[in-house]
């Protein structure tokens, strides 16, 4: 069963109790951890309890310290401690450390008790995942032949965009996969608080970015023989083999342009245009091989349905997105599309449209000149473009007379729905449509915040359910950045006040 849950408001006053003293007697000491600090006074667990209460048995030996053990996650995060056992060791032998969780050092939870937390969240049956850890799997050779830079690998299955998004139109989810217990706790404590602090801009008029990027495992891609074919002389087999990660695949790195042994996680973030800060909303880790076409349209629909107060407005992706059937997908959920033409597709029409248009769908006059887009008429559902002589974007034109009389120059008018792809409700190549592309590198500063800033890789841990663990508690670190940044608490400065006032 949950053992006692000390509220937020009683774990503050703690804090200030056990670490006032240390600051009148050895400031410097508070202060090299002073925005770790103020990162724990301001992470409010209280919405954890009624998420989790249900995962606990109501019989049994209660589990105690379970929010000081989340704190103690998050403060592991922020200091870059990437082992379990020397910050279990560090709990125990730093007393300010301790208190910053809840804890005396005598009553640090042990190396088990940090694990069994994350088992405990983790929404698998036990018996699958043992059967899964200690039977023997095929042994798969790192693929020789490399694609080329920035190509995407293709997706396996021909079609299966489509069917995604017919299933995901029908209202058909994964609501049993086993990482829906920490994508809601990521939700209620990371996403949730920070929108209601503004940092995520208008919430009634999202616009997200999403982007898969390649995370490394832990385990080897060789695995442990069980076979005698060594006995025999053959060295080279092929058989089945016990893996320490076995739900990892080998797949392509194209911004490396490498083979990689791991998974992709598939992140959406979203950017605060005035803040001038990007956070990840959502976290998917799928199989390393996964086309991000295909993993889009399960994060949309997943997403959406975590967070039903926050309509999007708008979906920016690369190349890797550029199919038809997201097109459609985004057109039946009422989202603006913004994606780039996968060169690879570039001029391949659905239907062919009935007036010469250039690669971005733009009209092009008898001259030879791009027209001049002057807005999206919503009551006919259509986009206009002018005259670029009329518009003044041109100074003369040899066929002003056979082409149009009016001072108004000749008007062009397309459809969207002519073509999902080509017609896009903003034009492709307009100001609009290069000022929102540049809100698509988000999703990449996220990715590289994850890897880079809080180590995600640096480890070294196998299977996706830690792997996935350590990403949401670095995604909460990166939005309790965002909330220190802008709101400027200092716990410092909250020390400084309450010591002038008890003098």
């Amino acid at each position: 069963m949950l053992g006692f849950w000390r509220l937020h408001n009683d774990y503050q006053s703690y804090l200030i109790e056990k670490v006032a003293p240390v600051f009148l007697s050895d400031r410097p000491l508070v202060e090299q951890y002073e925005k770790a600090l103020s990162k724990l006074y301001s992470l409010d667990l209280d919405p954890l309890k009624p998420i989790i209460e249900g995962y606990y048995s109501h019989t049994g030996a209660p589990a105690e310290y379970q929010p000081e053990i989340f704190r103690s996650f998050t403060l592991m995060s922020e200091l870059k401690i990437h082992s379990i056992p020397k910050w279990v060791r560090m709990l125990r032998s730093n007393r300010i450390l301790a208190n910053m969780i809840g804890l005396e050092p005598c009553q640090t939870p042990g190396v088990g008790s940090h694990y069994d937390l994350v088992s405990r969240l983790w929404s698998e049956k036990p018996e699958v995942e043992y059967e899964s850890l200690h039977s023997l799997h095929n042994y798969n050779h790192k693929p020789r032949k490399k694609l080329r830079k920035n190509q995407k690998q293709p997706p396996r299955h021909p079609g299966i965009i489509q069917k995604l998004v017919d299933q995901a139109l029908q209202g058909r989810t994964l609501d049993a996969r086993p990482e829906l217990l920490m994508q809601q706790i990521f939700a209620k404590i990371g996403v949730e608080p920070s929108a209601k602090a503004g940092l995520l801009g208008d919430v009634k008029k999202l616009s997200v970015s999403g982007d898969g990027t390649c995370i490394n495992s832990g385990g080897s891609s060789y695995g442990i023989k069980f076979c005698d074919c060594r006995d025999k002389g053959i060295f080279n087999c092929h058989c089945k083999r016990r893996f320490s990660d076995p739900g990892a695949r080998f797949g392509w790195d194209s911004y490396h342009e490498k083979w990689f042994y791991g998974y992709t996680e598939y992140i959406l973030s979203t950017y605060n245009k005035d803040l001038k800060q990007e956070l990840p909303l959502y976290l998917r880790l799928v199989q390393a091989s996964r086309f991000d076409g295909v993993s889009a349209i399960v994060a949309l629909t997943e997403a959406q349905l975590l967070h039903p107060e926050f309509p999007y407005d708008s979906f920016h992706g690369d190349g890797a997105h550029d199919n038809y059937a997201m097109y459609h997908f985004l057109n039946e959920c009422n989202i603006k599309a913004f994606i780039p033409l996968n060169e690879t597709n570039k001029g391949n029409f659905k239907h062919p449209p009935y007036i010469r248009v250039d690669e971005k769908g733009v009209p092009v006059c008898m001259a030879g000149h791009k027209a001049v887009f002057w807005g999206f008429n919503k009551d006919r559902c259509r986009l206009k473009y002018r005259c670029p002589l009329a518009t003044g974007k041109i100074d003369s034109c040899p066929h002003k007379e056979q082409c149009s009389s009016s001072d108004y120059g000749r008007c062009f008018y397309i459809k969207p729905s002519w073509d999902l792809r080509l017609f896009t409700k903003l034009p492709r190549g307009s100001e609009e449509w290069k000022q929102e592309m540049n809100c698509r590198t988000s999703s990449e500063r996220v990715n590289k915040r994850l890897l880079n800033d809080y180590g995600l890789e640096l480890s070294r841990t196998r299977g996706k359910k830690r792997i996935f663990w350590w990403s949401v508690v670095h995604s909460l670190n990166i939005h309790l950045d965002a909330r220190l940044k802008v709101s400027g608490f200092s716990f410092i400065k909250l020390l400084e006040s309450l010591v002038a006032t008890a003098a």
